[in-house]
């Protein structure tokens, strides 16, 4: 069974550092784009990041400057550096990757369970 695991998250004050893991395991035949989601209270889900497999990066100007995602394909892990955080970067983070399993035709998007970063004083 194919799973995605983030992992990283916590309570960090304005102006401070978070690095979030996301990992993909299981029987997993490849992986194609992989990237960050945020959902905040009262707010619908926004793109945070995106990396291609060849390594094309995506990120929205709210968080562009401040933000870094990466990957190794060899660990089939990405990454999300968040420098300078704010207040308004309170959410839960998502990580999401389109995975082809082993046993399936297709690539699907799958989803992790989320971890929670809070930024406050």
């Amino acid at each position: 069974q194919v799973q995605v695991v983030e992992s990283g998250g916590g309570l960090v004050q304005p102006g401070g550092s978070l690095r979030l893991s996301c990992a993909a395991s299981g029987t997993i035949f490849s992986i194609n784009a992989m990237a960050w989601y945020r959902r905040a209270p009262e707010k619908q889900r926004e793109l945070v990041a995106a990396i291609t497999y060849g390594g094309i990066l995506q990120y929205p100007a709210s968080v562009k400057g401040r933000f870094t995602i990466s990957r190794d394909n060899a660990k089939n892990t990405v990454y999300l550096q968040m420098n300078n955080l704010k207040p308004e970067d309170t959410a839960d983070y998502y990580c999401a990757a389109d995975i082809r399993a082993s046993s399936a035709p297709n690539y699907v998007r799958y989803w992790g369970q989320g971890t929670q970063v809070t930024v406050s004083s």
